[in-house]
């Protein structure tokens, strides 16, 4: 019994692996790239802690490469926004729209902070879609905000 059930089991394994598609495992090419990548959401501050903020907002899907980074600019003072956060996010090609989500480290508390926000392709390639500047404020030590989603 043992003997047929290790035969039934190799059996099966071999099919499995000499019939796999090959076509599965490969990579899909870049999407085609949108005409023109729009902010349709924000950019808004979602949550804000004594030394964090995430900041979120909505484009139509910009195509190209599936993963995608959204950048964040900021810094203490509107004209000098030296300083970048960037979270990484993997294109959906079925959905018209794409939420990028950034969480911004290492801030002061009750500090205002001035940004802007874009994306690009994983190869740095950039979306050409900029946000203009926005403000927000972190809370006091032990403190946070919630911030989003509120109407622009």
């Amino acid at each position: 019994m043992k003997t047929l059930l290790l035969k039934l089991a190799i059996t099966a394994t071999l099919g499995n692996l000499l019939s796999s598609n090959a076509t599965v495992a490969q990579v899909l090419p870049p999407a085609e790239k949108a005409a023109r990548v729009e902010i349709t959401q924000g950019p808004a501050l979602e949550l804000a802690h004594d030394d964090l903020a995430i900041i979120r907002w909505t484009t139509n899907n910009p195509g190209g490469s599936d993963d995608h980074f959204g950048v964040v600019h900021y810094g203490t003072n509107p004209k000098n926004l030296s300083q970048s956060a960037n979270s990484q996010i993997r294109l959906n090609r079925a959905h018209p729209e794409t939420i990028f989500r950034v969480r911004v480290s290492g801030l002061k508390p009750r500090t205002t902070y001035y940004y802007r926000v874009t994306s690009t392709e994983s190869n740095g390639k950039s979306d050409e879609v900029e946000s203009p500047v926005k403000q927000f404020s972190t809370p006091g030590s032990g403190e946070r905000i919630v911030g989003y989603p509120k109407p622009d």
